[in-house]
């Protein structure tokens, strides 16, 4: 019996703490069995790299970098996400489109119906009228506040990080404005909390979804 391919995004802040949780995740889903592939956006093949340093790092109009990171997100999706997920293959994503509504959308104010016309263009399934989106997107939720004080001592900001702090609410507000329109895919994640708690957030969206066996389960 066919085992079939799971999307899972992950989504928030800069600051909001995903990565150790999607380490986590990719952890768990490879000891109940499963080939787990983890990569980001933007990036995960080599083109999608090299967008990504531009984009992070080269100074631009909203509109440029929107169709940088689609450019990137094409190639992403027809060389890494699409044949992983054909392969039954848990695909764990550090972002995703919702990142573009966030960050270009509400955080430079670019045009909504843009992003959304691109959206169609670059993510329409060849055997489907759907969209390829994720069968699960992990928010977390942080006060921008809260992140600003993470990354006050993290490493060399990038053009996104080095934003100010009323950046990062409209940044806040588009995900939750993406949130509101598909509320069945998103798993709100309040992440101003201590690690085990945030983690066991993950954990039991995925489980609930019936993807993994609750923690100590028997087999």
């Amino acid at each position: 019996m066919s085992v079939s391919g799971l999307f899972i995004s992950f989504e928030g802040i800069d600051g909001a703490g995903k990565s150790t949780h999607i380490a986590a995740l990719a952890d768990a889903f490879r000891a109940a069995g499963r080939t787990v592939v983890l990569t980001r956006e933007p990036g995960g093949t080599p083109l999608a790299e090299k967008l990504r340093e531009l984009v992070l790092n080269d100074a631009m109009d909203p509109l440029s970098e929107a169709l940088l990171m689609f450019a990137a997100r094409r190639d992403h999706l027809g060389l890494v996400i699409e044949p992983a997920l054909a392969r039954g293959d848990v695909v764990l994503c550090d972002r995703f489109t919702d990142a573009t509504f966030a960050y270009q959308g509400g955080g430079r104010g670019f045009d909504l119906d843009v992003l959304g016309q691109l959206e169609r263009w670059v993510q329409s399934r060849p055997d489907s009228t759907a969209l390829r989106q994720p069968d699960l997107t992990v928010w977390f939720d942080l006060p921008p506040a809260v992140a600003a004080q993470r990354l006050a001592s993290a490493r060399v900001p990038d053009r996104f990080e080095s934003q100010p702090q009323a950046f990062f609410e409209r940044v806040a507000a588009g995900y939750a404005q993406r949130l509101a329109g598909d509320p069945a895919r998103f798993a709100r994640i309040a992440s101003d909390q201590p690690r085990e708690h945030v983690w066991r957030q993950v954990r039991e969206a995925v489980e609930q979804r019936g993807w993994l066996r609750p923690a100590g389960a028997s087999a």
